[in-house]
């Protein structure tokens, strides 16, 4: 239904694919789709193939408003939908194309969709041959990456990662790039990745991105050659730790080296 408005009419949405260049093939193999700004138009297609609301409801396709009406969930977003391993549809995430909040909205969990034991596109990462995976952070990022080559490209669901998705991720790969946002909070949850990766046994890379706020940008600004070239000089999760480490001191002088020293020996130490 999604997919099918935004060819119908969703020039606006079209448009915003377009602008991230994604091409029409990108934007049919990941479902992509729109949802109309109405209040209850999705509501009024799915009851008319037969389902109740109540069942749409727990599908978490409509939310329950306080006069006890019901209203559709996602309205006035381009939609991405979550596909589980096996290739159903279990949920979704719509974003908006206005400064309106939150710009980010995911399906809640459900009978049949767990944010926190599902990965986006790993239906479609399972079947790659490069031997790895890459974790990004946002859905344009991992579906850039796949556009331009790299398949392995999964994130998780509008939540840090989870015990349970370093699990998913374990039976289909031994090794994991993280590739997050260059900003404060996109190194933060690279440092909390670390660990929960590290206890899931995985072996662990972290790929810096120069110059570029996030995967998506990078590729965009600067092609799929360069970040291939990014992608074959990854930090082990103790580089990316002290370097992250150094940027807090002024190794210029001798008090920030000492004070830097004394840091890392505690990081070093940690490390099995």
């Amino acid at each position: 239904y999604f997919h099918g408005l935004l060819q119908q009419q969703g020039t606006e949405a079209q448009a915003y694919f377009a602008r991230r260049g994604l091409s029409r093939r990108t934007v049919t193999n990941f479902g992509l789709g729109w949802a109309e700004n109405s209040w209850d138009s999705l509501l009024k297609h799915l009851t008319g193939l037969g389902y109740r609301p109540a069942e749409i409801e727990k599908a978490g396709l409509a939310v329950r408003g306080s006069g006890g009406g019901l209203y559709d969930r996602f309205r006035g977003r381009v939609m991405f939908p979550i596909i589980d391993v096996r290739g159903n549809v279990i949920g979704f995430g719509g974003r908006v194309l206005d400064d309106s909040k939150p710009k980010y909205l995911n399906s809640p969990d459900t009978p049949v969709f767990h944010k926190n034991r599902n990965l986006f596109a790993m239906n479609i990462a399972k079947k790659s041959k490069q031997g790895r995976l890459i974790l990004a952070e946002g859905y344009m990022d991992v579906i850039a990456l796949h556009q331009a080559g790299f398949d392995c490209a999964v994130a998780s669901l509008g939540t840090s990662l989870t015990e349970e998705q370093a699990r998913l991720m374990t039976r289909y790969a031994k090794e994991v790039v993280i590739c997050y946002d260059s900003d404060e909070a996109g190194q933060k949850a690279a440092q909390r990745a670390i660990d929960i990766l590290n206890r899931a046994g995985m072996e662990v890379r972290v790929l810096r991105i120069p110059g570029a706020k996030d995967p998506d940008e990078y590729i965009r600004e600067n092609g799929s050659e360069a970040f291939g070239l990014l992608l074959k000089k990854p930090q082990t999760d103790g580089e990316y730790r002290i370097a992250q480490l150094a940027a807090k001191f002024d190794l210029t002088q001798d008090d920030g080296r000492i004070a830097f020293l004394k840091a890392a020996v505690a990081v070093l130490a940690a490390m099995p």
